[in-house]
């Protein structure tokens, strides 16, 4: 934005029509430099999948070690999970490099995790507290096993 924008004198000057051309197309450059919604999901998804495959690690070495009679099945519905934890770390880091982001560990407070965002140039600290860490993970895991138990009554129809 200019010091002119706002400077209601200047809308009434002769303007040459390449120079607003110029000053609109850069106006849309600095716009396609920003972050959009969509790509900040993906970021919250990227920093959160890697707390999500550690949780299923760690309850599939408890599950590995008690006596369930579903033991097995208990094994395979997290492995299973854990190998689509994987394709969507995968597919993440793909779609974010493609669009040019990429996302480091930055600090940690008691309640906040900050990460530092580079965004087609620009430089964004990003943080996620851990409340809604704890939310979104939750919802997460809810939807892998959705997804399980419908592959299952697919199947089994």
């Amino acid at each position: 934005m200019s010091k002119l924008d706002g400077n209601e004198r200047w809308k009434t000057k002769m303007i040459m029509t390449e120079h607003v051309e110029q000053y609109e197309q850069k106006q849309a450059d600095e716009v396609r430099k920003l972050m959009t919604i969509d790509e900040r999901t993906m970021i919250r998804d990227i920093i959160l999948l890697p707390y999500i495959d550690t949780m299923v690690s760690k309850s599939l070495k408890e599950i590995e070690h008690s006596s369930n009679i579903l033991k097995r099945a208990y094994m395979m519905a997290g492995q299973t999970i854990q190998r689509r934890i994987m394709q969507d770390t995968y597919q993440l880091q793909k779609e974010l490099k493609q669009r040019n982001i990429r996302v480091l560990a930055d600090e940690q407070e008691e309640f906040l995790v900050y990460y530092k965002i580079f965004c087609r140039g620009y430089q964004e600290r990003f943080g996620l507290t851990r409340d809604v860490m704890r939310t979104e993970i939750s919802l997460r895991l809810t939807r892998y096993t959705t997804e399980i138990g419908i592959l299952l009554e697919d199947h089994l129809k």
